[in-house]
């Protein structure tokens, strides 16, 4: 099944693609690579997420925080490619948790990107990973996550 018929099938709408917040652009395409900067999550059940996995969120809510960060990186596939169906392969996916020193599940929480890529692109959304935890981010966004995808 295609992306945008999986998306359909899901329910899922996306967002309009929001601005870089600094000097940058959402992606760069090379070659039949595209590499998107890192976004973070947009309210989730009502929350402007702002704080710490471990401390003012649970992994739960970064799991949620992490989807929802997926969602606006298929948001920008979208305005780059015109089309998900143009997606080749999800490559890779970089998944920054801010959270407190001993938290120990970025990979539970970058699951939330994670899991939608698969649950859209099927096998082609599978992909490498690195999950890290981080000091602090911009804003005091709980996740932010980038990705390298082959297009078509």
């Amino acid at each position: 099944m295609s992306a945008e018929k999986k998306l359909k099938q899901l329910g899922i709408e996306l967002a309009p693609v929001t601005p870089p917040v600094a000097n940058y652009v959402n992606a760069v395409r090379s070659g039949k690579l595209l590499f998107l900067a890192g976004k973070g999550p947009s309210a989730v059940d009502g929350m402007r997420p702002q704080g710490k996995v471990g401390r003012e969120f649970t992994a739960e809510q970064g799991y949620k925080f992490a989807r929802s960060t997926g969602l606006a990186l298929l948001a920008v596939m979208r305005a780059e490619l015109g089309s998900l169906d143009k997606v080749k392969r999800v490559v890779k996916v970089l998944g920054m948790v801010n959270a407190i020193p001993d938290f120990a599940d970025q990979p539970k929480v970058i699951n939330g990107c994670s899991d939608l890529f698969v649950e859209v692109f099927g096998d082609k959304g599978r992909h490498a990973r690195s999950a890290v935890g981080m000091g602090s981010l911009p804003n005091g966004i709980p996740v932010e996550i980038e990705a390298i995808v082959e297009v078509e």
